[in-house]
């Protein structure tokens, strides 16, 4: 039991921030020919620097450095934060039509130049955490112009939510999907997820009243429409109308999903003169969110493995896929965290623990040297073995998971 208590979690988790995966970031993929950092290393270690860059990389990136440096109270990590700040200011955001580019080549020229609304979200969740951490304007500054443009281009009056993806200037997209592995569908689970986090963190510096009605609508669209009201699991792929398009599971956003929409539910605050009517609606909200929130997180369990893993997805046809994804097991941690928080149970305390000890058998590489400085593997495969044939670093691959895993175990505890 020694290895599941507070103190000992605490001290596990800053170790695996600070000796582990910022160390990597900072020392292994600064790009210093062309600026920000290298878009990709393969899952051996082979550092690729003529990669493209990615905007969803170096917006979580700066989201990263910026939060290390804001909980850990280190100003280190500023250098790091601020490249990636700049980077992404400087050559992903477009100063002609706004927004920011999906992809640069590898000299900071545009190369995918669509406007898909998960990158700007996460150029939003970076850019107010940099200034939560530094209260630098320009930061502010953009992060709500970005705001803006979502809901210009991306809100759906009619029907709700949020479409995925426009082209440069803002017309009908034909392939809307993020990655391959996705539907081409007009409104998904993930990008709302990841619209909804970074307006939170957005509305802790920016309390707007049509910010705050943007989060509002946002998790009444995940209960009324996202959370499936017989599974309690998400629904992944809609239509514009909200149809449903597939029947998988990602037992993965399940559990990421438990504690991101009470977190944006708990940041919320009544605005305007009416607060007492104002409190009474958000308390109903807040209710609302609470029991689904409850439900979410037990049907993500059961993708919760005894050896304290959580399997990846469960497929259209319903067969799973049981690849152990790094970022699932990170969430995993974090989901449990807040269900230890919320309701006190010291079970869900010692499965963090178990999860940990997963996490640091199974995903932790350890550098060259001794050391722990190398991240994570992207994932444990079916048999066991380390995948090595996905990335260690690039478009998807990153310290944003990892990172908020262990500044949550640091914050909540």
């Amino acid at each position: 039991m020694a290895r599941i208590q507070d103190t000992d979690l605490k001290k596990r988790a800053e170790a695996l921030l600070t000796d582990n995966i910022l160390p990597f970031w900072s020392t292994r993929m600064p790009d210093y020919e062309y600026g920000g950092f290298y878009g990709r290393m393969d899952g051996t270690g082979q550092l690729h620097p003529r990669s493209a860059k990615g905007a969803v990389l170096t917006a979580r990136l700066l989201w990263s450095f910026s939060a290390a440096s804001r909980v850990l109270g280190d100003s280190k990590y500023l250098e790091m934060a601020s490249r990636a700040m700049n980077y992404l200011l400087d050559h992903f955001y477009d100063d002609e039509f706004g927004g920011v580019y999906w992809s640069l080549n590898c000299d900071g020229t545009p190369l995918d130049t669509k406007k898909q609304f998960y990158a700007l979200g996460f150029a939003i969740y970076g850019l107010s955490e940099y200034y939560r951490a530094t209260s630098d304007g320009r930061a502010l500054e953009y992060a709500v112009r970005l705001f803006h443009t979502i809901e210009e281009h991306s809100y759906d009056p009619l029907r709700g939510g949020y479409v995925e993806a426009c082209t440069r200037d803002w017309k009908e997209l034909s392939d809307m999907r993020l990655s391959g592995k996705d539907e081409n569908e007009k409104k998904t689970m993930n990008t709302h997820l990841h619209i909804l986090e970074p307006y939170t963190n957005l509305y802790r510096i920016w309390p707007a009243p049509e910010l705050r009605e943007a989060l509002i609508r946002l998790l009444k669209v995940f209960t009324e429409r996202i959370i499936d009201g017989r599974t309690h699991h998400l629904g992944l792929f809609f239509d514009e109308e909200w149809n449903r398009r597939e029947r998988g599971i990602s037992f993965g956003h399940d559990i990421e999903a438990s504690w991101l929409l009470r977190e944006a539910a708990e940041s919320l605050s009544p605005h305007g003169p009416d607060s007492d009517a104002g409190e009474r609606l958000l308390t109903a909200l807040r209710n609302e969110v609470e029991k689904n929130c409850s439900l979410v997180f037990d049907a993500a369990m059961e993708g919760f493995r005894p050896d304290g893993s959580m399997i990846y997805e469960l497929r259209n046809d319903g067969t799973p896929d049981t690849e152990r994804h790094w970022w699932v097991q990170a969430e995993t941690v974090t989901g449990l965290l807040w269900q230890h928080t919320h309701t006190g149970e010291g079970k869900y305390l010692e499965l963090c623990g178990k999860t940990l000890n997963y996490i640091e058998d199974h995903l932790m590489i350890h550098g060259p040297d001794g050391t722990h400085a190398s991240e994570w593997y992207w994932s444990v495969l079916p048999d066991g073995s380390a995948n090595t044939a996905d990335d260690r670093a690039g478009f998807w691959k990153c310290p944003y998971h990892n990172t908020r895993m262990c500044l949550e175990i640091l914050e909540h505890l």
